[in-house]
């Protein structure tokens, strides 16, 4: 195996992805303190945290969104509890997200044959690609570490559950390689990946919430619950994260060794002839491109929506302290508890939503510095209509999401449609993240992919900023923050009509930019 050139491909790598990689580790290590610093306050007495474990653990909503808790008496265990599965997911999404970008976005791009012409191995790409998502997956799992301990959780525990965070990383990067084998298409790449971490976190489900308990052992996702890392913990039961994922990568690179250079294992289907006369300008062009994105996103959403919905009603229950009990009273009792979280649900959901309208941003830019936009605008389509057609995409797919999520969580609750007015309510900073990324876009092309930090900064200020106590000035940064906090206290058109004004004077500049400036 010629490894010649992996060093040099890791550097450039890693400085291609110093923002992405930064940003998403900050993020979740972020998540990770907040959630460990504020849980031991809130049950301070283990009667309080066994009673708040078994709450969860009688919902079988939050046992399949979370996993269950096995040891309710453990403070870290209920404190990680989110983080061990459902946040695990992220975890392996950054490793699929590096692996794809470097291998199977360069082939489908043509830079992978260049790079390949040179004095570089031909394998050193793939194996840059993967060290990337191993270093990024150590580096977050020492992180995670670091930050429970710091915030007061057992040493050995932290360490365990690092470790484990690092496994799914591993795993995530093994399952991105063998599906970037399988397809030619970057896009299809993704969705196999996706579809692979779905199916495994969905035994993970049915393994929690029926008798067949060990299906979860059949899941990376369901180890980290079966590690039991913060009481008795199961250590040998780490090693299934590397088994898996070398096998996964021994069998993408034999597939590796058996396929042309920009070709999949799986032929490609090939297209019409003629192309459909509905192609026939940009609009049409950008829907047929997100079309089945959004519909899986459609799908996504509402299953997320449902489950986060069911979750509510309980919610008094879980929080039933000593200590919280007043709070809950001066909230006006288990209903005004429950608005708070379905306004807390809608935030963190309008987060992820915000997600597909960067990503339909950034496949535009990508379009353009490959040389495609130059080809559509050589026809009679002009870069009004284009420009257009993206940031309509991008904003009405967003707006249509926030409402499937909306009914979805209103449908799980079961009691009224406030869910869908919290719901709504975070368009306009949804709006206005995504006029910020067109923006980017319309200064030049290259830049579009700095939507993903704005989004990080505003998650990280907004969304994480009140627990580490920043000031307020800091924290009046993201739109998230000024969002009306809709059905907990009453709706306030001040902040939804500024930020929809800031929207569209950011969208006029994106406007007369982009019209002026070279495409590519």
């Amino acid at each position: 195996m010629n490894l010649a050139g992996t060093r040099l491909l890791l550097r450039f790598g890693l400085r291609r992805d110093r923002v992405l990689v930064t940003a998403w580790v900050l993020v979740l290590v972020a998540t990770v303190a907040v959630s460990a610093a504020a849980t031991g306050p809130l049950y301070d007495t283990e009667a309080d945290r066994v009673a708040a474990a078994e709450a969860l653990n009688a919902s079988p909503a939050i046992v399949a969104l979370y996993g269950p808790i096995l040891d309710t008496s453990s403070l870290g265990e209920l404190s990680m509890t989110k983080m061990t599965v459902l946040y695990a997911v992220f975890v392996a999404f950054m490793s699929v997200v590096l692996v794809r970008r470097h291998t199977r976005v360069e082939e489908e791009t043509g830079r992978a044959e260049l790079v390949g012409a040179t004095a570089v191995g031909a394998a050193a790409p793939t194996a840059a690609a993967v060290l990337e998502a191993v270093l990024a997956s150590l580096v977050l799992g020492t992180l995670a570490a670091v930050a429970d301990i710091a915030c007061g959780l057992p040493v050995v525990g932290s360490i365990l559950f690092g470790a484990s965070w690092a496994g799914i990383g591993l795993v995530g990067a093994g399952i991105a390689l063998l599906a970037a084998q399988l397809s030619s298409s970057a896009r299809s790449v993704g969705f196999l990946a996706s579809a692979a971490v779905g199916a495994l976190y969905l035994l993970r489900v049915i393994g929690d919430v029926t008798s067949a308990t060990w299906l979860s052992w059949l899941t990376p996702f369901g180890w980290g619950t079966q590690l039991s890392a913060w009481s008795e913990p199961r250590v040998w039961l780490l090693l299934g994260y590397p088994l898996l994922a070398g096998a996964l990568t021994a069998l993408a690179l034999r597939l590796r060794r058996r396929r042309d250079l920009g070709a999949g294992v799986i032929p490609d289907r090939p297209g019409p002839a003629v192309g459909s006369p509905r192609l026939r300008d940009a609009a049409a062009l950008v829907v047929r491109q997100q079309g089945p994105a959004l519909v899986g996103w459609t799908v996504g959403i509402a299953v997320i929506g449902t489950l986060m919905g069911s979750i509510v009603p309980s919610i008094g229950d879980l929080l039933d302290t000593d200590r919280t009990r007043p709070v809950i009273e001066a909230m006006g009792g288990a209903g005004g508890l429950q608005d708070a979280l379905v306004f807390a649900i809608a935030s963190v959901v309008a987060v992820v939503i915000t997600c597909f309208g960067i990503g339909t941003v950034t496949r535009a830019a990508g379009d353009e510095h490959d040389g495609r936009t130059e080809t559509v605008l050589a026809t009679a389509t002009s870069r009004r209509l284009l420009l257009l057609a993206v940031g309509g995409a991008a904003v009405l797919g967003s707006t249509w999401l926030l409402l499937v999520a909306g009914v979805a969580t209103a449908i799980g609750r079961g009691d009224g449609l406030a869910a869908v007015g919290a719901s709504l309510v975070q368009a306009p900073a949804v709006w206005l993240v995504l006029a910020l990324a067109l923006l980017l876009l319309s200064v030049r092309s290259r830049w579009a992919v700095a939507g993903w930090a704005v989004l990080a900064l505003f998650v990280t200020v907004g969304q994480v900023g009140p627990g580490l106590d920043l000031p307020d000035w800091v924290l009046g940064l993201s739109p998230f923050h000024h969002v009306p906090r809709y059905p907990s206290e009453a709706f306030a058109w001040r902040p939804e009509v500024l930020m929809t004004a800031l929207t569209v004077l950011v969208l006029g500049v994106a406007w007369t930019r982009y019209r002026s400036r070279d495409i590519g």
